[in-house]
């Protein structure tokens, strides 16, 4: 074929494959069959083989799955990925909306932007030039995964973004799988006997979370786009004063923009908008499990600020999980890594929001009382997303007269050593050698140390041939102790060791993370670490120093005093040191002007919420405290005060009012 004649063809084949994306990514009407689709996608390659000046890099060719990858590496955002909090009613909506109302300082109308809550992964993207350049999946909000090779496998993400584009901008969105890609690749998973996907959420972030990326290329993802965390260039800052905006901009640019995204007046518009979803929900051609909400203003958004993980200005409108009818076959006891004991139901495999379940949890025996269950009972599960499922109601009309009242151990069930109910409502199993304790605290330590290589199963093998006593001694673990072991062997016992070795310097809010201290999640253990920056100032702690930590309530002050005040806990440290464990010391909190003081608030404010003031004092820099004491720097105070401003005048606290506060800010 002659040079220009092949031009043409080229032409005609890109225009082509192009309208036929479009009928399958967008519309959901593929005009042919994958084999043509796949035929004419091989003839283009065949003839940029042999004319290769004609390769165009914003086209679909260049889609060549790469070598398939070992591992993949780790990287933290530049934008932290917040998560999304959820309401599952219109009181709750309401209620939403008037904590905004209450926190911003003056009369403000709040307009919505509503899109559909796709069922997928949570993606971030990167273009510098118009190239994409990398992409993230969300981790943990902080560190995600690179998997860059794998999202360009999925043609709906442009590789080169539309002219004009800004010098740098990072997107954020949704990988998904449509329903119809799904039933083929179970119908397929069935005929050769591998297992089946509960549901296109779990098969779409399987399916990237594979090494190579043909296969990501062979499941045929989609991804939608939604938000806009960075974005260089004056031109283009108009787009980031609304989320709106954000959308026609993304749309603008390439991206596949969910069609039934909407601007919303008021909150009755926004009921309105989710219930006309919730009819046309099940005739979409992908999942969703509800519908995002934005606050549509982005700087009444970002006034608003994050409370934990959440920001405050978006909320996610969940449906109703999906609920079944299963009997109560038994009640068993787990003894988790605290000591803690939980009531389980066991019931015969149920089919529940898409997958197959077979206990439920009864969190404890308050519980299994306020429901009146007894074992044999009929009861009714719900199962939202991917956490295990709840008992609900019991059915008593259903019952037999044969069921039985579930009574508490007196003593655990694996050590048989002696129970205590603490916290009002929770059993724990006192003894500390419990071998349940120990191996649930061994799977946790593991766990947040991130040495994948030591599974469950792993870690008792270990435990039982000897080889450990603790977690303290995983970390002088040598080849030699696990390639004699059966099933093993030199190669397995060489990666092993590697992995520990490379997990053994650690940061310390993940530290005091693994260490399992009781009330102590990963959030607290975030919050002491910025505090004290340094293990050796925790192992002197007093009760004062943590009560005035915002967020530390009485039960974890005293739970991580008592921790750091019990001798073994403390042996237990210094072993792991010895072992060659690393901590490293904490960033300090951002430096401000009120670096170095302390607040405690009073009173109403008239200009601002109380919790807005706090926010404003923590991004200065500054603390804050519950309560007044020889240490407070100032006390703020509002209309009709407390006996915290009592209590400063008698220690001579400085006490501002809220003009001098506003001055000082």
């Amino acid at each position: 074929m002659e040079k220009n004649e092949a031009e043409k063809r080229i032409k005609k084949l890109r225009n082509e494959i192009a309208r036929l994306r479009k009928a399958y990514h967008v519309e959901n009407a593929p005009g042919v069959t994958d084999d043509m689709y796949d035929s004419l996608s091989r003839e283009l390659s065949s003839l940029l083989d042999k004319f290769p000046e004609f390769i165009d890099s914003n086209s679909r060719e260049i889609r060549v799955a790469g070598k398939p990858l070992d591992k993949f590496k780790k990287v933290h955002h530049e934008v932290k990925m917040f998560s999304i909090a959820n309401v599952f009613s219109n009181e709750e909506l309401f209620s939403w909306e008037k904590r905004n109302l209450k926190l911003l300082s003056s009369e403000v109308s709040l307009g919505y932007f509503c899109e559909l809550k796709l069922d997928g992964l949570a993606i971030s993207l990167i273009y510098e030039n118009g190239e994409f350049m990398r992409g993230l999946t969300r981790g943990d909000g902080v560190v995600g995964e690179d998997i860059t090779e794998n999202l360009r496998m999925i043609d709906s993400i442009p590789v080169v973004l539309k002219f004009p584009y800004p010098t740098r901008i990072e997107v954020r969105g949704e990988a998904i799988m449509k329903k119809s890609v799904l039933k083929k690749i179970n119908e397929e998973n069935l005929r050769e006997g591998k297992p089946l996907f509960a549901n296109s959420r779990n098969a779409g972030a399987g399916s990237l979370r594979q090494l190579d990326p043909k296969i990501v290329q062979e499941r045929h993802l989609d991804f939608f786009a939604y938000e806009i965390v960075q974005l260089e260039g004056n031109d283009w800052q108009k787009y980031l004063t609304k989320h709106s905006l954000k959308h026609e901009l993304l749309d603008k640019l390439g991206f596949l923009v969910e069609g039934h995204s909407q601007k919303i007046k008021d909150t009755k518009g926004v009921i309105s908008f989710i219930d006309k979803v919730s009819k046309i929900r099940e005739g979409l051609s992908f999942g969703i499990d509800g519908v995002v909400v934005n606050i549509d203003d982005t700087k009444i958004f970002e006034n608003l600020g994050v409370v934990g993980k959440d920001p405050r200005g978006i909320i996610a409108y969940k449906y109703p999980a999906e609920r079944a009818t299963t009997i109560v076959r038994d009640i068993k006891i787990n003894v988790g890594r605290t000591g803690v004991l939980t009531p389980l139901a066991i019931f015969s495999p149920t089919s529940v929001a898409g997958s197959t379940v077979s206990k439920a949890t009864l969190h404890n025996m308050d519980q299994i009382e306020r429901l009146g269950l007894k074992i044999g009972d009929t009861v009714v599960i719900e199962k939202a997303g991917d956490v295990i499922p709840k008992v609900i109601e019991v059915l008593t009309r259903m019952r037999t007269g044969k069921e039985k009242k579930f009574k508490m151990p007196t003593n655990c069930p694996v050590c048989e050593g002696a129970i205590e109910k603490k916290d009002g409502v929770a059993h724990y199993c006192i003894n500390t050698k419990c071998p349940a304790k120990n191996e649930r605290f061994l799977e946790h330590f593991v766990s947040v140390f991130e040495i994948y290589e030591l599974g469950p199963k792993i870690l008792k093998r270990f435990k039982d041939e000897g080889l450990i006593s603790d977690a303290a001694d995983i970390f002088v673990l040598e080849k030699e102790d696990i390639a004699p072991l059966e099933r093993f062997g030199e190669k397995s016992a060489e990666n092993i060791i590697k992995e520990i070795t490379m997990k053994k310097k650690i940061s310390l809010g993940k530290f005091l993370w693994a260490l399992g201290i009781l009330h102590v999640g990963e959030e607290t253990a975030r919050d002491l670490a910025i505090n004290f920056s340094t293990l050796e100032r925790l192992e002197k702690i007093t009760f004062e120093d943590l009560s005035e930590i915002e967020n530390i309530g009485p039960a974890v002050s005293k739970s991580v005093y008592q921790y750091f005040h019990d001798k073994n806990n403390l042996i237990f440290i210094e072993k792991l040191k010895k072992n060659g464990v690393v901590i490293e010391k904490a960033g300090k909190k951002q430096e401000g002007k009120f670096t170095s003081f302390t607040f405690v608030l009073t009173g109403a404010l008239s200009s601002m919420s109380r919790e807005l003031a706090k926010e404003k004092i923590l991004n200065l820099g500054g603390k804050i405290s519950g309560s007044v004491s020889s240490k407070t720097s100032f006390v703020l105070v509002g209309a009709d005060p407390g006996s915290k401003f009592t209590e400063a005048q008698k220690l001579g606290v400085k006490i501002i009012n809220e003009e001098e506060f506003l001055k000082m800010i």
